[in-house]
């Protein structure tokens, strides 16, 4: 009997279409969450492929074990940073792979599971850290930091326009009481910007916060690069993103890999040819059908983008 309640995996035929080109290849879930993903890959491997599979939410990491028990030795199931993934692979024996997959953000699990702090939905203890053994958490940025480092993370990472204004509220509640609760921050927020549009700032918010606890854009930056670097010549990146921040990056990434040319930046000076690395398989993102989007909300921000080694 599964026990496991993790998100029915998003975007998953599209996935599996821009993934998988070996049946015998081995192929890497960067954050591999309940293991829907890793399932449906390993459901069309043949007998020599493989998945590692890497996530460091421990009951993410015990759901999937659970979940994909029944493949054996062909499910690899690994604690770390997705960023970390050469280190994974060398200790496994292994130097490329055929494909990646990387699904990123928070799961629902994680949302619904109020001990964790993600959600302003439910009042909890301040949290938000992927792995609970990291030192920094919600309750430290929110306490520690200055109010004007405070402010540039609320607009970088959640690109909120109330930032310097919430970002004072939070210091000048701070002085009198440490704020220890999703509640308590939510709080703060409805009294500085009021009731109109008050869940999409408070969504902007806990996810800026999040983001600087789990260091969610250097993680992901560092990632690409070595991801791209690990994948076999044919072998594909395939990555959902699920707010403009990480789209941007991914696109960003895949279209400097995908370039024939540096800009020199001056008008007389011509470009430097370059050979690229990967051709983008997706112009424009790739995203939820209605019937999905209706079945499975989370899939409504969903956007797939693909690439394969040159």
């Amino acid at each position: 009997m599964e026990t496991y309640t993790y998100h029915t995996p998003v975007l998953t035929q599209e996935v599996l279409t821009y993934l998988l080109t070996a049946k015998n290849g081995y192929y890497v879930d960067g954050t591999l969450g309940g293991g829907g993903h890793a399932k449906a890959v390993l459901e069309r491997l043949d007998r020599l492929g493989k998945v590692i599979g890497i996530d460091l939410d421990d009951d993410a990491l015990a759901a999937s074990r659970e979940r994909l028990a029944q493949f054996g030795d062909h499910a690899i199931i690994v604690k770390e940073n997705f960023r970390n993934i050469k280190f994974v692979l060398s200790q496994h024996g292994v130097n490329t792979v055929q494909g990646v997959l990387l699904d990123l953000g928070v799961s629902s699990f994680q949302i619904d599971e109020s001990d964790k702090g993600f959600s302003f939905r439910a009042d909890a203890q301040l949290d938000m850290r992927m792995d609970r053994h990291q030192q920094i958490d919600a309750k430290q940025v929110v306490n520690q930091y200055d109010e004007q480092p405070l402010a540039d993370i609320l607009w970088k990472y959640g690109e909120e326009k109330h930032a310097r204004r919430i970002a004072r509220a939070m210091v000048h509640y701070r002085i009198q009481h440490p704020i220890e609760s999703t509640g308590q921050l939510a709080a703060i927020i409805e009294r500085t910007v009021g009731g109109q549009f008050l869940n999409k700032t408070l969504a902007r918010v806990f996810q800026a916060v999040r983001i600087e606890v789990n260091n969610e854009m250097e993680n992901l930056r560092h990632a690409i690069r070595d991801c791209i670097d690990v994948l076999n010549p044919g072998g594909r990146i395939v990555v959902l993103s699920y707010h403009s921040l990480e789209d941007r990056l991914i696109k960003e990434a895949f279209r400097a890999a995908s370039a024939h040319s540096i800009p020199s930046g001056h008008k007389i000076v011509p470009d430097t040819p370059v050979q690229p690395v990967l051709n983008v398989l997706t112009r424009k993102p790739v995203t939820a059908s209605e019937e999905e989007m209706a079945a499975n909300p989370r899939s409504r921000s969903a956007k797939l983008r693909a690439a394969e080694k040159v």
